[in-house]
């Protein structure tokens, strides 16, 4: 997201904040834990307890620094207080490759990415990573309710206009969002790509927005995440 940048970049041309007004979340994408099929665990508790035995000894793939799934994978290891080493790649796919390979443990990926593999039992899919269970991971139980109380990390897309357009040329877009998302078509079509349409009013979203550039930029900081 966006509003992530500042905390990666030493500078940058634009404020998050300032410089843009909220209009509404468009969609939102958990991702999925997966571990490799010879990894002697079944679930987000197994898992924590073996790393805490072997601490700095397995390794999850990631692509991206900053990504989303890199950020679920530092969130993991802050909240569950293990060491799982994050080994890079140019991409999810290569990362996901590596995993399915046995080069690393385990990753997080997107739900349509991963899931497949799943069901054909190259990887094993432990939980979700959104607050609730997601219908993009039928099934699959989330990380906070499987041992890591509290945690959440889900992807979120979302509409903008610039700062300082009038409040009621902000509300018309945000109903026009709405009314669109709202549609069987546009929930069809997004579930297709692999996310879940939704909308929020404008001040949802600014609060959204100040709460996840509060916890990100800690996960950032503290982990050295850096371009």
């Amino acid at each position: 997201p966006m509003w992530l940048l500042p905390f990666m970049r030493k500078q940058i041309a634009w404020d998050p904040v300032k410089d843009f007004a909220p209009v509404s979340v468009t969609s939102r994408q958990p991702s999925v834990l997966v571990v490799h099929p010879s990894l002697p665990v079944n679930s987000v508790a197994e898992l924590i307890a073996l790393a805490r035995t072997r601490p700095g000894e397995l390794n999850y793939g990631s692509g991206s620094p900053g990504a989303p799934t890199h950020l679920s994978a530092e969130l993991f290891n802050a909240m569950a207080r293990v060491n799982i080493v994050r080994v890079p790649f140019k991409g999810g796919g290569p990362a996901l490759t590596a995993l399915m390979g046995g080069e690393v443990q385990a990753a997080f990926g997107v739900p349509a990415a991963v899931l497949p593999h799943a069901r054909t039992g190259k990887l094993k899919a432990l939980a979700v990573t959104s607050a609730e269970p997601s219908p993009l991971a039928p099934g699959l139980p989330t990380v906070a309710a499987s041992g890591v109380p509290g945690y959440e990390s889900t992807a979120l897309a979302g509409l903008f206009a610039p700062a300082g357009t009038p409040a009621p040329v902000i509300d018309l877009l945000n109903r026009e969002t709405a009314r669109i998302l709202s549609s069987a078509e546009a929930k069809e079509r997004l579930f297709s790509a692999g996310v879940e349409g939704i909308s929020i009013t404008p001040q949802q979203f600014a609060a959204i927005l100040k709460a996840d550039m509060a916890k990100w930029g800690k996960v950032i900081r503290d982990a050295g995440i850096h371009e």
